[in-house]
């Protein structure tokens, strides 16, 4: 429960204190659309989550909130080519979910 309860408050922290685009590291990087904050729709990932998102202890906190912060705010949003998501885009929601997050702020896997 103690996790948990930490992932929540870092997400009320994250809608009171929005962070800046976070270089990722080449493999696995998560892409939050740094150029527009609010999509409007949303592409692919095209990487899978790299140690950054899920090495635990060893993970980056602030790639980690980043990508939190992205689907918790457009989770819901619909792809630009109008396709479902990819196996690589249930990945990023699979992790949202495992580390906290609201599934009710992600489409649903397809």
């Amino acid at each position: 429960m103690t996790t948990r309860r930490a992932h929540l408050l870092c997400l009320v922290l994250l809608a009171v204190v929005p962070l800046t685009a976070c270089g990722g590291e080449p493999d696995g990087s998560f892409d939050a659309q740094p150029g527009t904050p609010s999509p409007s729709c949303l592409q692919h990932q095209s990487r899978e989550p790299g140690t950054d998102y899920t090495g635990r202890e060893s993970s980056d906190p602030r790639a980690v909130l980043e990508m939190m912060r992205f689907y918790t705010a457009n989770g819901t949003t619909a792809y630009c080519d109008g396709k479902p998501p990819t196996d690589t885009d249930r990945r990023w929601t699979q992790l949202y979910a495992e580390l906290g997050g609201d599934s009710s702020r992600v489409s649903p896997p397809k």
